[in-house]
């Protein structure tokens, strides 16, 4: 599965900055996470990861399309009334790697 080595790579990068993964590919009809993690502060972190070798198609950030956001926040909403059944703080954001799964550039946007 070529999506599982960048999803593997961005699953590291966000522990690495001391989030704790709660799930991967959370899925619903419609609908998915690549990556659910928590902040120490318990705010939770839904990203999607997208990863381009080239920018022949256009770069990872630009495959993230408008209806591509409102199935991700669908699924959130699903997540958090199925996983949590509690008001928390949470965020959505896109991870890009520009290169290689395993060596491009890894690049965190926050989604409004």
């Amino acid at each position: 599965m070529k999506g599982a080595d960048a999803e593997d790579r961005a699953a590291l990068h966000l522990q690495a900055l001391g989030r704790e993964v709660l799930a991967r590919n959370y899925r619903i009809p419609g609908g998915e996470i690549d990556l659910v993690t928590r902040e120490a502060d318990g705010t939770l972190v839904f990203t999607e990861v997208r990863q381009r070798r080239t920018d022949r198609y256009g770069s990872a950030a630009e495959s993230v399309t408008p209806r591509k956001l409102a199935l991700m926040r669908r699924a959130v909403l699903s997540y958090l009334a199925r996983e949590v059944g509690q008001e928390v703080g949470c965020r959505l954001e896109v991870l890009t790697i520009e290169g290689g799964a395993k060596s491009g550039t890894l690049t965190l946007f926050f989604v409004d």
